[in-house]
């Protein structure tokens, strides 16, 4: 056994496809099936379901692949580690973020790469729920996250800002008057929402509830770019994060603020608590604490 097949195993979980994992690490389709069946004889078990493509994993595949994102994620680690040893910090940083966040992770990333310009990032748009299965695993370094659900035992966190709603809408389309809009106006008009289950999505179902309305919906979709689309076409208004800059997707968008509108709970960095923790994201979760001291 050697750490490319475990690298073979994870690519096929991510792609679900033997010549895109292939391609993705660089090898032919045969090398990579004969590497895996290899792990496979190596192991006595038999990993993938097959016919003409891939089928998924047998329920050994997924424990065996358990352990292998362990393992890969521990060799990184070391990597990083012995780097930190040398005085430098290097590596890939593993970001999560969750939907309409109204915090820009660019601004994150920005600050940790002014301040390690070696660094790589990978960024990706989670759930809450994601975000603390994938840090409780070490697939990510750290999360940006709501804090209402935190497990304070698992993980620690930073308040980063509390996020205010706003009505993205297109004015050729629907223009209002004044400057800012109350509930009962909102549950007047088409609406573009995120799905149902998403934190920001349960704020703004707990503000029509807290007013006694119904929103009238017309989109829902847990793809923010679509949602920012329909609202651009004309189709709906959005509702989303008064700071997030949505309003700059296109010269013909605006947002207005809503009266009395915030997320149930605050934007915060999350770190976990338990070792192996990396000292890429010891590091990047201490200096971000640094430089955003209080909630913005």
């Amino acid at each position: 056994m050697d750490i490319k097949q475990l690298k073979f195993l994870v690519a096929l979980e991510q792609t679900r496809h033997f010549g895109q994992a292939a391609a993705r690490c660089h090898v032919t389709q045969p090398t990579l099936s004969m590497r895996i069946r290899d792990l496979e004889a190596e192991l006595g078990l038999e990993l993938i379901r097959r016919s003409h493509r891939f089928e998924g994993f047998t329920e050994a595949g997924l424990r065996v692949l358990a352990w292998s994102r362990a393992l890969l994620a521990a060799e990184e680690g070391l990597y990083t580690e012995a780097a930190a040893c040398r005085g430098q910090l290097v590596g890939t940083l593993r970001l999560g973020v969750v939907p309409l966040a109204g915090f820009d992770p660019v601004n994150l990333v920005g600050l940790f790469a002014e301040l390690h310009p070696s660094l790589r990032f990978r960024i990706g748009v989670l759930s809450s729920e994601q975000i603390f299965e994938q840090l409780g695993r070490n697939q990510l370094d750290l999360g940006i996250s709501y804090l209402e659900q935190l497990d304070r035992v698992l993980f620690d966190a930073h308040p980063l800002t509390e996020v205010h709603m706003g009505l993205l809408h297109d004015p050729r389309r629907f223009d209002f008057a004044a400057p800012v809009l109350g509930w009962t106006e909102l549950a007047e008009l088409p609406l573009g929402l995120l799905s149902t289950g998403m934190h920001f999505r349960q704020s703004i179902d707990h503000g029509f509830r807290r007013h006694g309305l119904t929103p009238n919906l017309r989109l829902e979709t847990d793809a923010v770019y679509l949602l920012v689309r329909a609202v651009g076409a004309g189709l709906c208004c959005g509702i989303v994060p008064l700071e997030g800059g949505f309003e700059r997707e296109s010269e013909h968008l605006r947002l207005t603020p809503i009266e009395d509108a915030r997320t149930l709970a605050p934007l915060g960095l999350i770190i976990r608590r338990a070792a192996p923790r990396s000292p890429l994201a010891e590091a990047c979760f201490r200096e971000a604490k640094a430089f955003f001291r209080t909630p913005r």
